[in-house]
């Protein structure tokens, strides 16, 4: 039997790591046949099957999964003593992966990735955006970008973007005209109210606050999405009202084709983090990046 290639076993970490294939692939920047191929040339090698293999999931075998086992701690390993040479260097130099939500790829990460990577020109940033919660670092990432309520308690948490965001309720100024401006959120019961659907299929339900008093609303439609887009372009059309965050509705909102309401109810909250776990050796390009983030001065509250 011929030794197995580093990379092959490299793929197989990876995928087994990402529960799947097409997940492997979009971290590493590969195909997913290119992957499975990799597996496939590792099974042969040594002669048995290490994943299971179906339509919905990827999942070890129990010879794969004692393999993953021994090979994880080995490579992290490498990646440590690799690691180590960027302290020989004037910047580091390595690729740095990260999960964020959707509002976080298109508000707060553009302005800051072009001043990080200007001062960083050897790192490699790699994005995926991926509104529900998942274990990023069982998924191959070096960090991820979440709001605190939903970090685990063993991280460490850096702020990042505007520390404090705000959810705004707002329809066209002829929806308004036609059905009538709620003045309490109970009113909306009475209303066309579109909502947000995440990955998972729970439908987010609106919650509004003021003075200790919370009122919680359960979207009705017509529309449902799991993208912010298609609401806001439906309540601009007239079909509804939309509650989502203002960094979304800022364009609409100052061009006047949409009106807020209800705007003494708003629920405000805590802007995002950067997460990721405690340990001694930290990547070069995640060391950076949090250097760099815990460097800037903080963004006042409510700003962008």
């Amino acid at each position: 039997m011929t030794e197995p290639e580093l990379s092959d076993l490299s793929a197989f970490v990876a995928v087994t790591q990402a529960k799947g294939f097409r997940t492997a692939a979009t971290i590493r920047g590969v195909s997913a046949s290119s992957l499975s191929e990799a597996v496939r040339r590792l099974e042969t090698r040594l002669g048995v099957r290490l994943l299971n293999r179906t339509t919905r999931s990827v999942t070890p075998t129990e010879a794969g999964q004692r393999l993953f086992e021994r090979l994880t701690p080995a490579f992290g390993e490498i990646a440590g003593a690799i690691d180590a040479v960027n302290g020989f260097r004037d910047s580091p130099t390595g690729t740095l992966r990260i999960n964020v939500p959707s509002i976080v790829a298109r508000e707060v990460l553009p302005g800051l990735l072009a001043e990080f990577l200007a001062s960083h020109p050897a790192i490699l940033v790699e994005i995926v955006t991926d509104d529900r919660f998942i274990d990023v670092l069982a998924a191959g990432f070096d960090a991820g970008i979440r709001y605190d309520e939903r970090i685990e308690r063993d991280m460490i948490a850096v702020p990042i973007g505007p520390r404090t965001q705000h959810f705004v309720a707002a329809a066209s100024p002829d929806y308004l005209a036609r059905k009538g401006t709620p003045k309490h959120p109970r009113e909306l019961v009475d209303h066309a109210c579109m909502g947000h659907r995440f990955d998972s299929g729970v439908l987010a339900v609106w919650e509004f606050m003021r003075k200790g008093e919370v009122v919680r609303i359960t979207p009705t439609g017509p529309i449902f999405a799991s993208v912010a887009d298609l609401p806001i372009r439906a309540a601009i059309e007239g079909l509804g009202i939309v509650y989502t965050f203002e960094e979304f509705l800022r364009p609409a909102l100052e061009q006047q084709r949409l009106v807020p309401i209800l705007a003494d109810w708003w629920q405000s909250f805590s802007g995002p983090f950067l997460y990721y776990p405690s340990r001694a050796h930290m990547p070069g390009p995640l060391r950076a990046f949090v250097d760099f983030l815990r460097g800037r001065q903080v963004p006042t509250a409510g700003s962008a």
